[in-house]
């Protein structure tokens, strides 16, 4: 029942209430009903009507605090190389491309109930993308990007819409976490897929020096539980490396150099995001982004700062 027709039908039980007492001279008086008023009040029956004005997002420089979440970014991975540092130590490198990464969506509390920031990837042509995703891109006024990944951000980290990030939203130094999907390999065994040990080479085994041996029990109780390792697919995992050491990155290029291996072939996407357990220093990373019109004048890489020891000397 709407709001309009309880305050109709509560007003004319107030109004035969009324009417079907009697006044007399003789008689007490009658007592004093309070009539309800009818009016636009009744239309909305509690319910207030906020005027809330939009959420205004500028991109400008803001101070990161100890529970700020900035947000990630998506980077191709080119491949693997090696580089010796200024002391002569060899440092196996994967490099990666931070290409044209844009925000194509801000999510809010007000809308979506929580607050994060879809970034893209690289461009792509209409005709190979599908139409529901060619129509989120034209309702939000954004190009046509080949990946998509939304990375969850507090509230002081929101950029607008089509603010560019590159790789100088990370600083050479920091450890960042990165996560990709791993090479499949395919059916294999449990000495490779699991690391088992294998049975013996020799003393009466036979057809069976790779198998990974008994699976369970007898009748108690009968079956083979659920979780036990076995051969099977492997890779194709999402897998997240942590704390992975950023060499140096070249802001001209959108190039990234990072310490060790990250996950995925060559060619595909990774995302890159801040540590969570080395935390970088905040008062040294740009926040909520690099905002900075003239990085692409930088020509040289920038490289993280090796101190002053020499670790070979410091070893003897």
């Amino acid at each position: 029942m709407s709001a309009l027709s309880r305050g109709l039908i509560s007003g004319f039980h107030q109004l035969l209430s009324l009417s079907t007492k009697t006044t007399s001279p003789t008689a007490t008086p009658a007592p004093f009903y309070l009539l309800r008023r009818f009016s636009t009040d009744s239309l909305i029956d509690g319910f207030e009507i906020q005027n809330q004005g939009a959420r205004i997002i500028e991109a400008k420089p803001g101070i990161m605090t100890p529970n700020s979440k900035r947000t990630g970014v998506i980077a191709l991975k080119c491949g693997m190389t090696a580089l010796w540092d200024k002391w002569g130590q060899r440092v196996p490198i994967t490099v990666l491309r931070v290409d044209d990464n844009i925000v194509t969506q801000v999510k809010t509390v007000e809308k979506e109930g929580h607050f994060a920031l879809q970034i893209g990837y690289g461009s792509k042509k209409a005709k190979h993308l599908t139409k529901p995703e060619v129509g989120h891109f034209r309702a939000h006024g954004v190009p046509l990007k080949r990946k998509l990944r939304e990375f969850p951000v507090t509230e002081d980290a929101l950029l607008p819409l089509g603010t560019s990030i590159g790789v100088r939203h990370f600083v050479p130094g920091q450890f960042v976490d990165v996560t990709g999907i791993t090479r499949g390999k395919g059916f294999q065994g449990g000495m490779k897929r699991h690391g088992f040990k294998g049975m013996p080479a020799s003393h009466g085994a036979s057809l069976s020096h790779r198998s990974i041996g008994s699976t369970g029990q007898r009748d108690a109780p009968g079956k083979v539980f659920k979780g036990k390792k076995m051969p099977g697919r492997m890779g194709g995992n999402q897998v997240t490396v942590k704390n992975v050491w950023i060499y140096k990155i070249h802001p001209a290029r959108n190039l990234m150099w990072v310490r060790g291996q990250v996950p995925g072939a060559e060619g595909n996407f990774v995302f890159i995001k801040d540590a969570v357990y080395k935390k970088p220093d905040i008062s040294s990373l740009p926040f909520p982004t690099c905002l900075a019109a003239e990085d692409k004048d930088i020509s040289e890489p920038i490289i993280a700062e090796l101190g002053d020891i020499d670790p070979f000397m410091a070893a003897d």
